[in-house]
């Protein structure tokens, strides 16, 4: 099974970029992020062979799984807390998690919470989303947990620091912290994971659109896939979808998988 991940910024400003990624890239399931679209809005790829799921709301965040191996047991809940900016106010669960059954894995695209700054309180929520992913993987719904499954999304956490152009320009911000680190750590030991995406190491795979940052390939890599019970081989980014007009400011990351 061939599987994708790519934080798309925007599923209906770049329809066309996703059909022709589905029609040359040969893959079984591909995982969106940052879709920024309701369901209603969201594109039918089903004259390419893919049925999909989304979970969505107008302008912000929104996760969606297209598959042509099955798209069964469709969920947006793994336990994951809600945020609401104001403390006194009802938390309420973004559009940030959806899970299937494709060909007889469970699959989960995550848009993980950016954290904005250490000191605000998305970064508690952030470090509250993930600690809940890895209580999921340990216990699984129903408290039996899934094999075979493979995470795969944006987690917006760099995992070393290889992983990014210059170390000292993200002093004192998220992304590189111990804390968000060892919050990945966790998915990998509690859930039993293997970090399929590791041998990209030093491979970036997000730019930012300021400063020409990838034209002067000063990137990160925050675009991981997990795995259980299948084995994982030949990762790859695929750089051509960062380049050209109306390129997302990430690459699809995709991953094969032996099951």
């Amino acid at each position: 099974m061939r599987i994708a991940s790519w934080n798309i910024n925007s599923v209906r400003t770049r329809e066309q970029r996703v059909r022709d990624f589905l029609e040359r890239s040969d893959v079984d399931v591909l995982c969106l992020q940052e879709t920024k679209c309701t369901d209603a809005q969201f594109p039918d790829f089903s004259d390419l062979g893919y049925e999909h799921a989304h979970a969505g709301e107008n302008a912000w965040n929104g996760v969606a799984i297209l598959s042509r191996v099955g798209l069964q047991d469709v969920r947006t809940d793994f336990g994951q807390p809600g945020f609401s900016k104001d403390p006194a106010e009802e938390p309420v669960t973004e559009p940030r998690a959806i899970g299937a059954v494709c060909g007889g894995v469970e699959v989960w695209s995550l848009y993980v919470p950016n954290g904005r700054e250490i000191s605000d309180r998305h970064f508690t929520y952030k470090l509250d989303f993930l600690d809940a992913l890895a209580s999921y993987l340990e216990t699984g719904k129903d408290g039996s947990p899934a094999v075979p499954v493979v995470v795969v999304g944006d987690f917006n956490i760099i995992p070393t620091d290889e992983d990014l152009w210059d170390r000292s320009w993200f002093e004192g911000k998220t992304h590189v912290t111990p804390r968000e680190r060892a919050a990945l750590e966790a998915i990998r030991e509690r859930g039993g994971m293997t970090e399929a995406t590791a041998p990209l190491k030093g491979t970036y795979s997000y730019w930012d659109y300021q400063a020409m940052r990838f034209q002067k390939n000063q990137g990160i890599r925050i675009d991981l896939q997990y795995s259980r019970g299948v084995e994982p081989s030949s990762p790859s980014v695929d750089r051509n979808e960062r380049s050209g007009k109306g390129a997302s400011d990430h690459a699809p990351v995709i991953v094969e998988y032996a099951l």
